[in-house]
C-alpha cells in the first residue's frame, strides 16, 4: 500500500466536503464534566468542518484534572415554597436549600427542627 502525499490527502478531504484549519494562539482548553474539570494547557487545536458540523481536535499539551464542587442553581419558586412551609424568611429558606443541595423536603425538615 503506497503512502498518500499531503497534496492528495487535501484533495480527497475537499472532495468529501472536509475542511481542516488550525486554531492559533490557544492557551488552554477546559472540559467541564460532572464533578471534575480537565484542563489542557498549550494544546494544538484544529477545527474540522464536515458538512455543516464543526469538530474540534485537541492534541498534546499538559493535562491536569481538578475535582470541583458545583452548586446547583436554586429556583426562586423553591425558595418561596420552603419559606412558606417552614414559616421562615426567604434568606433562611435559600440557605437551607443550599445546605441540602436543593432538596425541598430536607430543607423544610431542617428549618422545622430549629
Amino acid at each position: 500500500m503506497r503512502r498518500m502525499s499531503s497534496r492528495e490527502a487535501r484533495r480527497m478531504m475537499q472532495r468529501m466536503g472536509l475542511n481542516m484549519s488550525p486554531l492559533t494562539d490557544v492557551q488552554e482548553v477546559v472540559i467541564r464534566a460532572g464533578t471534575k474539570d480537565i484542563v489542557i494547557k498549550n494544546p494544538e487545536v484544529s477545527v474540522l468542518d464536515l458538512q455543516g458540523q464543526r469538530i474540534f481536535q485537541v492534541v498534546g499539551g499538559e493535562i491536569s484534572e481538578k475535582t470541583v464542587e458545583r452548586k446547583a442553581a436554586i429556583p426562586e419558586e423553591d425558595v418561596q415554597l420552603v419559606a412558606q412551609q417552614a414559616k421562615v424568611s426567604l434568606d433562611q429558606a435559600r440557605a437551607a436549600l443550599e445546605e441540602t443541595n436543593g432538596d425541598l423536603a430536607q430543607a423544610i425538615l431542617l428549618l422545622s427542627q430549629k
